[in-house]
């Protein structure tokens, strides 16, 4: 027999848990609790009370009754007799008729052998006639006790003997039903995932506070108490939820929270102050409850799993109330037992009193009723599961009352876990919809990124780039701290990797700002801020995987000048998306394009009449369309670099104006194209290295105008004559090739100022090369140059001089006289400089500040 401990526990479901069980489960849980009292009742009653009493029937009795002479009534008689011991017993007999009256205290054998053996004196026999009117039949308690097991198990009905075991069995089923959801694995992990997450949603202090200023964003107390607080002092780090709506429009539509750049901030401790903390709890709970969501949402598993054993709790009721109905009137009072054991007893039927009857019969009834309510909720149950979609949650009356209107609604377990807990209370889908807004997590993680950058910390990380500007370089966060606005004398600004980006109007106040750097930072931007950066911004660097990430203000920009684009033009996702017109950037001057074309984008010919600088770098892609250079006719410089050329484009001859060609990083192996550059009569720089080129046609000679011609990193075994005859030339590259000699021609260079020819096979310096006294730069490293000549003292403008990688085993000391050379411009092998004389190292470790000033 199970305790009710034991039977207890298995209801035993956390407490934690309630608030997934809606009022039908709470009222079955207490009639199962109920039933099982019942069951434990009628079990523990059957246990300590007598089963049946049973009484031997006489045939002689029943054939009494049967004639129809005989008296229907019973005449009552007190018959004293005497045991064995002399103890006196009364007894009341019951005599129908003319039948003889049973003593109940004689034994079954005597009364046996007194009916079928013959007396041994006839004494006795009128002895025993004289004392009792009845009939002896010597009974004794064993006798009683043995008919009386068998007639329980042969007389009485199945359902009387076994109903407290039946009801106790029913109940378990049904009490492990309605909890198997909280106990499966598969649904018990999301379960207590959920409740965990909704309880700390519920408490969290950020769900306070944010429905708290939602609910009296627009009453007219909170705008006096507003108007009333104490701005705070510059360059103090606030929060960007605190004071009246903006008035201005955002250019990019917003959801949520409206913010004010227009008006000073303002901060009323009792609604903003957020201690740290929480900050960092409530940004966890984001994180857990989009993983929750995402891990949930894709199945139905719980809502099935609840559809199933409310089933199964429907058909238990149908089944117990179809048979137990059936045998209410099997249980009576009174059974026939016919045991088939005469010849033991000499009586072939007696008649039983199941004492228990009317007690079960009571429970039975109770039992019935109880079991009918249970179904009738089971009913319920199941039509509240199938009258609404339960797997679909709306969050609409959320976003009506609130703020928050892009709480999305969900879908499958999550929803039907929401649908749940509303039952419980709607007050904790409401606070936990918090977490589902974007909204609200941008606002949180601008209250805590303004805690955490204030203006002296941000004021710190301010430096100065290359081009001695004030730049400030912002990487991998939640937001644009407020404080940012503030440093009013920042140049450059630098947004990486920060997804919600905002630029609020306080940006006006950062006057000298021209440059903006935006890298994998679709920055929104409201119209207040953009009419701004449309008159100030001067160049805009952008980053981006895809285009559409590029913002669209950033086509709108009509005083820009420098644009920067580096991402992905050409995929898949890219193909019908393309750039936006350019027509707007009237002045446009410099397009840097970072990507992987196959043809110049069309729109860029938008701006192509402005463009004074076009740069495309590919990653490699073969850039096969080209005709639409031949529009930028005010181009000056032209930069086509890895993108798998194989010969100089014939588009480029037509840009008259062009000034600067480089052709880096390309397949070039040709470039006798090189002669229709004599139309460019503005080409002052060539740039032809890290190609595959192997000779120089003697063409080059009529771009006369050249004054800077790069071959390095090409196969090159030897320079042409032709070279040399570019009279303006001032600086020649051509280090990393396989040139074996340098000719003698180079003295004809008068104006050479910059010669490299680093990583050569040139072992042999030609006096004419020192001819060129106008040089600043001489390269000479990685080669197999044996000595240098004395004259080369003759470069009184030499600054830089490379000769480490040689086979030199000494420094000529006329380095000395090389006016402008100092140690730092000096190259080359420490022995061979500790080598020269020591008035020479006086001369190069001398002060380098003047000479590199003058220099190049």
């Amino acid at each position: 027999m199970f305790t009710l401990a034991e039977v207890a526990s298995l209801n035993d479901i956390q407490p934690t848990y309630r608030i997934l069980k809606p009022w039908w489960d709470v009222f079955m849980d207490y009639l199962a609790v109920v039933m099982l009292m019942v069951a434990i009742f009628a079990g523990t009653m059957q246990l300590t009370k007598d089963q049946v009493v049973c009484l031997p029937v006489l045939q002689s009795t029943v054939n009494s009754k049967a004639q129809p002479g005989t008296s229907g009534k019973a005449d009552f008689t007190t018959v004293e007799t005497t045991t064995g011991q002399g103890e006196e017993t009364s007894m009341r007999t019951v005599s129908f008729g003319s039948a003889p009256t049973v003593t109940p205290d004689v034994p079954l054998s005597r009364a046996t052998s007194s009916q079928y053996q013959p007396t041994e004196s006839g004494q006795e026999l009128k002895k025993e006639q004289k004392d009792s009117l009845g009939r002896k039949t010597n009974l004794d308690f064993q006798q009683y006790v043995f008919i009386n097991q068998m007639c329980y198990h042969l007389a009485l009905p199945w359902y009387s003997k076994y109903f407290p075991y039946l009801v106790l069995i029913h109940t378990i089923i049904l009490i492990v039903s309605s909890n198997f959801w909280f106990k499966y694995p598969k649904t018990c992990s999301k379960i207590e995932h959920f409740v965990s997450i909704l309880g700390k949603c519920f408490e969290s202090p950020w769900t306070t506070k944010a429905l708290s200023e939602t609910a009296c964003e627009d009453s007219e107390e909170n705008k006096q108490r507003l108007t009333g607080a104490q701005s705070l002092p510059k360059y103090v780090s606030t929060s960007s939820d605190e004071g009246s709506p903006s008035a201005s429009t955002p250019m990019i539509t917003k959801s949520g929270f409206k913010f004010s750049a227009d008006k000073p901030m303002i901060e009323v401790p009792s609604v903003t102050i957020l201690d740290k903390k929480d900050g960092e709890q409530a940004k966890a709970l984001f994180e857990k409850v989009r993983k929750f969501r995402a891990h949930v949402e894709d199945s139905d598993l719980i809502y099935k799993l609840y559809v199933g054993q409310t089933v199964i709790k429907t058909v238990k009721f149908i089944f117990i109330l179809c048979y137990t109905a059936n045998f209410v009137n099997t249980i009576s009072f009174e059974h026939i037992c016919n045991p088939k054991v005469e010849h033991l007893i000499g009586y072939t039927q007696f008649e039983c009193t199941h004492n228990m009857a009317y007690m079960l019969k009571k429970l039975l009834i109770s039992y019935i009723s109880l079991i009918c309510v249970y179904g009738f909720i089971c009913l319920y149950t199941l039509f509240w599961l199938f009258r609404i979609p339960l797997k679909e949650y709306s969050f609409e009356k959320v976003r009506e009352e609130s703020s928050f209107s892009d709480i999305p609604d969900v879908k499958n377990d999550f929803a039907f876990l929401l649908h749940m807990v509303d039952q419980y209370d709607q007050l904790y889908s409401k606070r936990f919809g918090v977490f589902l807004s974007e909204v609200s997590e941008n606002k949180l993680r601008e209250i805590s990124l303004n805690h955490e950058w204030t203006f002296e910390k941000l004021r710190q990380h301010v430096s100065r780039n290359a081009q001695d500007k004030q730049e400030l370089h912002l990487f991998m966060l939640s937001g644009v701290p407020d404080a940012v606005f503030d440093l009013t004398d920042l140049d450059v600004l630098k947004l990486e990797l920060i997804p919600e980006a905002k630029i609020p109007p306080k940006i006006s106040q950062m006057t000298n700002l021209q440059e903006l750097h935006l890298c994998h930072c679709p920055a929104k931007v409201e119209q207040t801020a953009f009419s701004f950066l449309r008159d100030h911004l001067r160049c805009l660097h952008v980053k981006f995987t895809d285009v559409a990430e590029i913002p669209a203000w950033v086509y709108l920009l009509k005083n820009l000048r420098e644009l920067y684009l580096i991402g992905n033009l050409n995929s898949e996702n890219n193909k019908m998306i393309g750039l936006e017109s350019l027509r707007e950037l009237r002045h446009l001057k410099i397009l840097h394009v970072k990507s992987n074309l196959t043809k110049i984008p069309p729109n860029i010919t938008d701006v192509a009449p402005h463009l004074t600088k076009l740069v495309i770098h590919n990653d490699g892609t073969k850039l096969v369309v080209l005709n639409s250079l031949k529009k930028m006719t005010n181009v000056a410089e032209l930069e086509l670099q890895n993108c798998e050329l194989e010969r100089i484009p014939h588009a480029i001859f037509s840009l008259s104006n062009l000034q600067e060609l480089d052709l880096k990083s390309n397949s070039i192996r040709t470039i006798e194209e090189i002669i229709s550059f004599q139309h460019l009569k503005r080409l002052t720089c060539l740039k032809l290295w890290h190609n595959k080129i192997v000779n120089i046609p003697s063409s080059i000679t009529h771009i006369k105008n050249l004054e800077s011609l790069y071959l390095s990193n090409n196969k090159l075994e030897s320079l042409p004559a032709a070279v040399f005859s570019l009279q303006k030339l001032r600086c020649l590259d051509v280090s990393y090739n396989s040139i074996a000699l340098i000719p003698v021609e180079i003295g004809l260079l008068q104006n050479l100022q910059h010669f490299h020819i680093t990583g050569n096979k040139v072992d042999v310096l030609p006096k004419q090369l020192f001819k060129c006294v106008k040089l600043r730069t001489l390269s000479l490293g990685q080669n197999c140059i044996t000595s240098i000549p004395d004259k080369v003292s003759q470069l009184v403008q030499l600054t830089h001089l490379e000769l480490k990688g040689n086979c030199l085993d000494r420094l000529p000391a006329t380095l000395g006289q090389c006016q402008l050379l100092r140690k730092s411009g000096l190259v080359v092998e420490d022995h061979l400089f500790d080598a020269l004389p020591s008035e020479v190292k006086e001369v190069l470790n001398q002060d380098t500040s003047i000479p590199f000033a003058n220099g190049i």
